[in-house]
């Protein structure tokens, strides 16, 4: 097999300016090879054959993609995934060394109108905060969490107390959505008022996929335990103002159901791409944590939801593909009807960090922001 290019080329669509035509070119002599591409375009998360071009060892797969659409994709060759040799531009998911989690690089399409990841480039001239690793034992759940605290610069352990943060995935927000940059970019630009995050367990963990399930147990560690341990250890405020939830996917779930039953510790919720469909074992209908909180009186919360506009289709803890781009609206109705604010967004793009290290500081400029 011989591989000479693959870069992914755009023109717009003639009459549609929204949109472009993307093409995906490969080069393979084997007719055949199989050749694909491996990504969420389709809205969900793919490997679809490439067409080989008669005559030719020319392969290729053409979709209508907004101008906006940030995504990331490999090409599968023979079974073998592979990134694009000609593009440059790539997102690498780390080794998580400590539980042998071996990561991969993926290549990234990003089209004109793709929004800036401004806030999630570190920059040479901002003071850095401070981000300090710890293990949390917790005897509710028998388990040991790893937890990252992130501290901003010039933070002190006297005087007026921090508002905090606290963040569901802490490996995946450390490694994959740089938090700490964010946030010491927005604090740096006056956007936000310094922060104290504490970010707490990895989306690789053995127990996640039950943690974040709505499990009150979990809730039980995060409000007996891990607030404890972190108050103690750190200056935090106990105004709930000025205390948020976050979580993604899954976690961001569990940052609506803690929201829903500690609305006296964390006044926001902040939910990327959160699996807002799930339903318990047994439950007949979707959109369980939506009921929870129509069957609840109004709470003094604040929400952010996102989803991305190609998570249509994604392959989740239940049985078949989970739409996100229903649960989220679906859940941003229901809050609001019930008189709750909630800040709501959509972003082109699938099931992915590449985009959620930019949404993160749309979601805290939009409950916690401060004018520059």
């Amino acid at each position: 097999m011989q591989r000479t290019r693959e870069l992914s080329r755009w023109r717009k669509v003639a009459g549609d300016d929204e949109h472009s035509l993307v093409t995906f070119a490969w080069r393979a002599d084997d007719k055949n090879q199989e050749v694909a591409v491996v990504s969420a375009l389709p809205g969900r998360d793919s490997s679809e054959a490439m067409a080989r071009l008669p005559g030719t060892d020319l392969w290729y797969k053409t979709y209508t993609v907004r101008n906006d659409t940030r995504e990331s994709y490999q090409f599968a060759i023979g079974g073998k995934h592979v990134t694009d040799p000609l593009n440059p531009r790539t997102h690498a998911w780390p080794d998580d060394d400590e539980i042998g989690f071996k990561g991969w690089v993926s290549s990234v399409l990003e089209l004109p109108d793709a929004p800036p990841l401004s806030w999630s480039t570190a920059r040479p001239d901002v003071p850095k905060g401070q981000l300090t690793s710890h293990r949390v034992r917790s005897n509710i759940l028998d388990n040991e969490y790893r937890v990252w605290v992130y501290t901003p610069p010039g933070y002190r352990s006297d005087g007026t107390p921090y508002g905090f943060m606290l963040v569901l995935d802490g490996w995946f927000y450390v490694n994959m959505i740089p938090t700490p940059t964010i946030l010491d970019n927005l604090y740096a630009d006056g956007r936000l008022p310094p922060l104290v995050a504490i970010l707490v367990g990895s989306v690789f963990d053995e127990t996640r996929q039950r943690d974040q399930a709505c499990y009150p147990p979990f809730l039980d560690f995060v409000r007996s335990e891990l607030l404890p341990w972190a108050r103690q250890t750190y200056h935090l405020t106990h105004d709930p103002a000025q205390s948020s939830i976050v979580g993604v996917s899954l976690g961001g779930l569990m940052a609506a159901f803690i929201g829903l039953h500690q609305s006296d510790i964390f006044g926001n919720v902040l939910c990327q791409s959160g699996f807002l469909g799930w339903k318990p074992q047994g439950e007949p209908e979707d959109e369980w944590i939506a009921r929870q909180y129509i069957a609840q009186p109004l709470l003094p919360l604040r929400f952010y939801i996102e989803a991305g506009l190609l998570e249509t289709q994604i392959q989740t803890l239940e049985p078949g593909w989970n739409n996100f781009l229903v649960g989220a609206p679906y859940m941003r109705d229901v809050l609001q009807a019930k008189g709750y604010t909630v800040f709501y967004s959509e972003f082109s793009g699938g099931h992915n960090p590449m985009n959620w290290q930019g949404t993160l500081a749309n979601g805290l400029l939009a409950l916690l922001g401060q004018s520059s």
